[in-house]
Order: structure tokens, then C-alpha cells, then sequence
């Protein structure tokens, strides 16, 4: 593997096993409140000796990069999708050792890859909003760090179209 550059970041997994290079910035910083990241995250959390996957007010955290900057440089054997619906396009995918939620990817359409922002750990950049808060549980108190948005942010589907076409661009 050739050293990682300036810029670009390793996760691995719990047991250092998994390893994932995220080469250059990140799109953007969510944590999202939506129902199917919570319940996608619930079922992680329920796998023996998985760390927890959402946030103290409940909400999952990610870190958007471009799919063509994500690559697994060792275990990728060991990386298994996980579906909350049996055909859906999404997959929450756990580095199956250590049962590590590690990022989200898709099976069509979406050009970029959520990682688990609690893999990036004291690289984690910070956050930038909270989306669909509408779905928010209603004991859970909502911070005021950063911007919070009731469904999917204008300003996040702007810096998404943005990254596709630097992508088509070869950027």
C-alpha cells in the first residue's frame, strides 16, 4: 500500500483489521436523525460487541466523501452489507471481526459513501448540520452547535451536485 498523502485519512475497524483510505476532503459533516439511519443503526448496535453507532441525542453521524475517493486497502473480505428492508439500495456496511460499523454505500445511484463519522475519531471533522430533525424523537433534546434542517438541506443537495461534477470532471 503507498503512504497515505497530506490529506487523506485511514479508519479501520475496532480490531484494526479493516482498513479504509478516504482520499481528500469530504463533502460535507451530518448528523441525521432520519428513521432509516435509525434503525439501521439499532441494528448494528445489537451485534455482539458492536460499538454504539448513534450519538447521545440518537442521531448518526456521517462524514460524505465521493465514492472514487473511498477505497479498502486490507479486510475487505470481512466487509458485509447489512439492509434494514430486503431491497433496499442502501447498505450499512460492518467489518464483520469486529462487527464495527465502518460506512454507508449504495447498490445504485448516489455518487458518494457516508462514513461513520465515529471512525474517524480524533480526525473526525466537525459538524456542519442536522438533518431530517423532523424525525427526532421527542425527549431527545436538540444541541444548537450547528444549522438544523427538518428534512434534506438545500445547502447539503447543493455541495452533493457540486462533488458529482467535480467527479465527471475528474477533479
Amino acid at each position: 500500500m503507498s503512504e497515505p498523502k497530506q490529506d487523506d485519512t485511514i479508519i479501520r475497524c475496532s480490531c484494526g483489521n479493516v482498513e479504509v483510505k478516504l482520499i481528500g476532503p469530504p463533502i460535507a459533516c451530518a448528523a441525521c436523525y432520519c428513521q432509516d439511519c435509525d434503525a439501521g443503526a439499532r441494528q448494528i448496535e445489537v451485534l455482539p460487541n458492536a460499538a454504539p453507532v448513534r450519538d447521545a441525542d440518537s442521531a448518526t453521524s456521517y462524514v460524505l466523501y465521493r465514492k472514487d475517493r473511498v477505497k479498502c486497502s486490507n479486510g475487505a473480505q470481512v466487509l458485509q452489507g447489512r439492509k434494514i428492508k430486503e431491497k433496499s439500495v442502501t447498505n450499512r456496511v460492518v467489518a464483520t471481526c469486529c462487527n464495527t460499523a465502518m460506512f454507508v454505500n449504495f447498490d445504485r445511484g448516489p455518487h458518494w459513501v457516508s462514513v461513520y463519522r465515529a471512525r474517524l475519531e480524533r480526525d473526525a471533522p466537525a459538524l456542519q448540520m442536522r438533518i431530517n430533525t423532523k424525525f427526532r424523537r421527542a425527549n431527545n433534546h436538540l444541541p444548537n452547535d450547528v444549522p438544523s434542517h427538518p428534512t434534506f438541506p438545500l445547502s447539503l443537495a447543493a455541495k452533493l451536485i457540486a462533488s458529482r461534477i467535480a467527479m465527471l470532471l475528474r477533479q
